[in-house]
């Protein structure tokens, strides 16, 4: 598998992590033979060291460094807060115009690979904030309603907690369509069965943050996941005016706010 690569220099590496892929080993699946880390290694011939993550459902902007000195300072601006991450997802319902979710989240954890981890933790400060970009209302009954409605949606995790962004969505009743353990089993299903739609509908589109040598201001994106915009498509939108679409909303945010 050869990953695409969006952006390279001496210190660090971007690639456009397709859906499904490990980004390293992991007790989670002890059988999986491919992971991010091992594949962009390979690839570029040294050696890479993994700063933030991304789950394996979600596709989208993955970095790594390139030395351990520049792993710890990437860090420092995730721990820090100081990275923009943007993602687009597709959630069931109508959702708000925009909207803000501070709802604490606890730690989730893994019967075999967290284990030996503390069970006992506290809830931790978890922040999201989302636009909506489109709304879609099809004819068909799912469920008890007689149409299937759904958003388009501009997510911003100002925290980096585990699956927060499906967690929160998920708390304000618009769950990711996809999304097999927070998510809505029966919109799932029909969008399966309707449209052949698998998979998360979740996607890091951008990346922003200050490179760690230079210190200049570096934006990474990539295009929207095939299975993401595939289904948009069939709705009528085409994701390639993406970036526009969102600096349009931001922009209308920012005059109605004057």
């Amino acid at each position: 598998m050869n990953l695409k690569i969006i952006y390279q220099d001496e210190s660090i590496v971007a690639i456009d992590k397709p859906a499904g892929l490990l980004v390293h080993r992991s007790m989670l699946d002890k059988h999986e033979t491919q992971f991010a880390l091992q594949l962009v290694r390979d690839q570029i011939n040294q050696h890479v060291f993994p700063v933030h993550r991304l789950d394996r459902p979600t596709s989208g902007v993955l970095v790594f460094a390139l030395s351990p000195e520049v792993a710890r300072m990437l860090g420092e601006q995730f721990s820090t807060q100081q990275v923009l991450k943007r993602y687009i997802a597709i959630v069931r319902g109508h959702a708000p115009t925009e909207g803000e979710i501070d709802y604490a989240l606890k730690e989730q954890l893994d019967k075999i690979a967290d284990k030996k981890a503390k069970q006992d933790k506290e809830a931790q400060q978890a922040f999201t904030t989302f636009c909506r970009l489109q709304t879609f209302e099809l004819p068909f009954a799912v469920s008890r309603y007689p149409s299937a409605r759904y958003s388009l949606l501009s997510v911003e995790p100002k925290t980096g907690r585990k699956h927060q962004i499906r967690r929160h969505l998920g708390h304000i009743n618009h769950p990711i369509v996809g999304d097999t353990t927070h998510g809505d089993g029966k919109h799932n299903q029909f969008l399966k069965q309707q449209y052949g739609f698998s998979g998360l509908a979740l996607s890091c589109q951008t990346m922003q943050f200050k490179h760690p040598i230079h210190h200049t201001n570096l934006s990474l994106n990539c295009d929207p996941a095939e299975h993401i915009s595939g289904l948009l498509l069939k709705w009528g939108i085409d994701l390639a005016g993406l970036e526009t679409m969102i600096a349009n909303r931001k922009n209308g945010e920012k005059q109605n706010n004057e």
